[in-house]
């Protein structure tokens, strides 16, 4: 049994709360609202952002992070990518030496273009990264906290470290695979979102299934393009944290950030989008950051840069999709 702090209480880091509960761990989840950390002690229920769930009697929940800290084994990160690094300054005197970080965030800081492994390191120290391992692949929260079978990867550059968040983490529900190439797997978290964007934009649009199958393969194809040149293995994006979570969040309707886009698409502004959302749709902000980071390794991201044009300077969706159908004829490889 370990000593487990899931810092964040959105609807993911709720889910593996309780799932981490539910294994027989002993967890504290960090919420950094007072009234939602109330309300799981007092209802087991997060209705702000896991509406309909009955949570663990035993899971904890506190918006004290030293508290949610103290003697942890294990510290789960689920912050919205742009507050991990505020975040983990503030909880870094709390971390205990030994203690295993696992990141389940899926984003790129957009003001330094680093992974979330990179501000963890950064912030946390390099010692505090010997057991780092980052959990990713397709699993909409809702989905994974009503028990609906779900596959996922832990990926380590330390392979013990790997297993053991496979050990903390599996169960019959949720099937964990291994991976060494935490570049690839945090890129294929964080970018799946940008083309999830375009994907609700083209179904806002109107358009079926031939679009979102071209969506969906081409956004692939920029996706392990700049993995490749950040240094990730291309096997990687054919994999869960690739192409299953692609696919997941550009055809599920539980994907916020397919939702965002089919809005968008429908001709509604971004800015009355996010206005009524509480949770984080990741893709908005990781755009422009995908597509600076293209440009600093000289990767072509046409769909990557047509969605920015979108978000930043206020593009039709219908005029994005002209100007990438109209591009120069080229071959499939590498075009």
């Amino acid at each position: 049994m370990s000593r487990i702090a899931v810092v964040g209480a959105g609807s993911w880091g709720t889910t593996l709360a309780a799932l981490l509960t539910d294994n027989g761990h002993r967890v504290v989840l960090w919420a950094l609202e007072p009234e939602v950390a109330d309300q799981v002690m007092r209802e087991r229920e997060n209705t702000r952002f896991l509406a309909g769930i009955r949570l663990p009697e035993a899971l904890a929940a506190t918006s004290d992070l030293g508290a949610a800290l103290k003697d942890a084994d294990v510290l789960v990160n689920t912050v919205p990518s742009q507050f991990v690094g505020s975040v983990m300054e503030r909880a870094a005197p709390h971390v205990e030496a030994g203690c295993q970080i696992v990141s389940a965030s899926k984003g790129i800081e957009t003001a330094t273009l680093r992974r979330m492994d990179e501000v963890l390191r950064d912030v946390l120290g390099e010692a505090a990264m010997s057991g780092f391992a980052v959990l990713s692949g397709p699993s909409f929260a809702l989905e994974v906290a009503r028990r609906v079978p779900t596959l996922v990867v832990a990926a380590s550059a330390n392979a013990q470290a790997a297993e053991r968040v496979q050990q903390l983490f599996q169960n019959a529900y949720l099937r964990v695979y291994t991976n060494t190439d935490v570049v690839g797997v945090e890129l294929g978290g964080a970018l799946k979102n940008v083309i999830a964007l375009a994907a609700g934009m083209s179904a806002g649009l109107g358009f079926g299934h031939n679009t979102l199958a071209a969506l969906i393969t081409r956004g692939l194809a920029e996706i392990t393009r700049l993995g490749q040149a950040m240094g990730a293995r291309a096997a990687t994006f054919a994999g869960l944290a690739g192409m299953g979570d692609l696919v997941l969040t550009c055809t599920g309707e539980l994907s916020r950030n397919r939702s965002v886009g089919w809005r968008l698409g429908r001709g509604e502004s971004l800015e009355s989008i996010l206005s009524e959302m509480s949770a984080v749709a990741e893709g908005v902000k990781t755009a422009q950051a995908a597509y600076d980071l293209a440009v600093r390794h000289k990767v072509e991201m046409p769909l990557t840069r047509e969605v920015c044009a979108i978000l930043a300077e206020g593009r039709s969706a219908r005029e994005a999709l002209a100007n990438l159908m109209e591009r120069d004829p080229k071959p499939e490889e590498g075009g």
